[in-house]
């Protein structure tokens, strides 16, 4: 597994200050957030809103079909009261004993969230159900993607949902430590703010 990286908390600014300057207005992010808000508690109409986040941004997956919609409404409906309970949860309150239930999670999604038809059916969506947990609660469950993935523990296509959990807690050791660092922006939580840094650093090298 990757070591943990330092990050200062001048760093962590130049990453995701660097991220919204590349990434102008994310407009498919706040749209996604605002639809799944608004629908909370109809698993159909928020598997609407999961679809306007990935088919956007995970764009690259997806361009060889899009996901089962009545699938994913099922993983929503059959997995509402455990999200329910993570959306009012922030990353810092992780516990072993959120271990079981994060990777259950993980794992149902990956199901939910595969290629419907074609050739990519047996393709994992490890970064689309990452996103997708992410926006069903924004503070508790991060985002990743392969790089990100990489820099922090090692390659997801082993074991994924252990891997997610072990991500989760980088991600944990990272907001304890930079937390009180971060002043308000623009709405961003905290793992929407790490994930910008990470973006910067891993994935496009911009810092």
């Amino acid at each position: 597994m990757a070591e943990m990286p330092n990050i200062s908390p001048d760093e962590f600014k130049r990453g995701y200050l660097a991220f919204q300057k590349h990434v102008h207005r994310p407009s498919w992010y706040k749209t996604a957030t605002v639809l799944v808000r608004h629908s909370w508690g109809d698993p159909r109409e928020m598997a609407d809103g999961i679809a306007v986040l990935l088919l956007t941004w995970n764009k690259r997956f997806y361009k060889y079909g899009s996901f089962d919609f009545d699938r994913l409404e099922e993983a929503l409906r059959r997995n509402m009261g455990v999200i329910e309970g993570l959306r009012a949860r922030h990353i810092q309150s992780l516990v072993v004993a959120d271990e079981p239930i994060i990777r259950q999670l993980f794992l149902d999604f990956l199901e939910a969230l595969r290629i419907k038809e074609g050739k990519k059916t047996k393709d994992r969506p490890m970064v689309a159900v990452a996103k997708a947990l992410h926006l069903l609660a924004p503070d508790f469950l991060p985002i990743w993607d392969r790089k990100i993935a990489r820099a922090y523990t090692g390659s997801y296509y082993s074991n994924p949902d252990h891997k997610y959990v072990a991500f989760a807690y980088k991600m944990q050791h990272l907001a304890r430590q930079l937390h009180e660092h971060v002043p308000p922006n623009g709405g961003r939580t905290f793992l929407k703010l790490i994930d910008e840094y990470n973006y910067s650093r891993y994935t496009k090298r911009w810092i």
